[in-house]
């Protein structure tokens, strides 16, 4: 059995979890969240948790198993707490300044580059160097966060860039180096 899988997910207080058929619907104070859950793997809510089983042990069923209790849980923590990611951008010159909703970096480039936030996502800067992704969906969030860093990649050489909060950069040598 699948060690995540079979492990019960705890509702919190304002939290609802709703099954329709196959669809999920996670409510909370921060929003609303859905999600289809793959046909052989079944979804019970009672008193307060959240149990998801599978009708046996064929490979798929067993895959899809621990998958859908992360993510149901996933959705849970979202709604309620949500999820946030934090960017820093190191470089001489290189900046970003809030503009609405919106941001726009200075990279390096010869032009400022903007970046649109999607629904549901919240960008917030602090200082000229530091972003901040908030939402309640946590691929959504990861995956604002990585289209930010893709903007300048960390420099192996100097370390310029935007990279991940805390992330350690594997510097290279250059031609001095020997």
């Amino acid at each position: 059995m699948s060690r995540i899988g079979r492990l019960p997910i705890s509702v919190p207080a304002g939290v609802e979890v709703a099954v329709d058929g196959t669809v999920v619907k996670v409510n909370g104070p921060k929003g609303e969240l859905t999600q289809t859950v793959a046909a052989p793997i079944t979804v019970v809510v009672e008193d307060g948790t959240v149990q998801v089983s599978r009708p046996n042990d064929e490979r798929e069923s067993r895959a899809l198993h621990g998958l859908t209790r992360t993510l149901i849980a996933n959705m849970v923590q979202g709604v309620s707490e949500g999820y946030s990611k934090q960017l820093e951008i190191v470089g001489t010159g290189y900046r970003v300044q809030a503009k609405g909703a919106n941001l726009e970096f200075a990279l390096g480039y010869s032009h400022p580059v903007p970046f649109e936030a999607p629904d549901s996502i919240t960008l917030s800067v602090e200082g000229a160097n530091k972003v901040t992704v908030a939402g309640i969906d946590k691929q959504q969030v990861g995956q604002v966060a990585a289209k930010i860093r893709k903007l300048r990649l960390p420099d192996p050489y100097k370390g310029k860039g935007v990279r991940y909060a805390g992330e350690q950069i594997r510097r290279k040598a250059g031609k001095a180096g020997k």
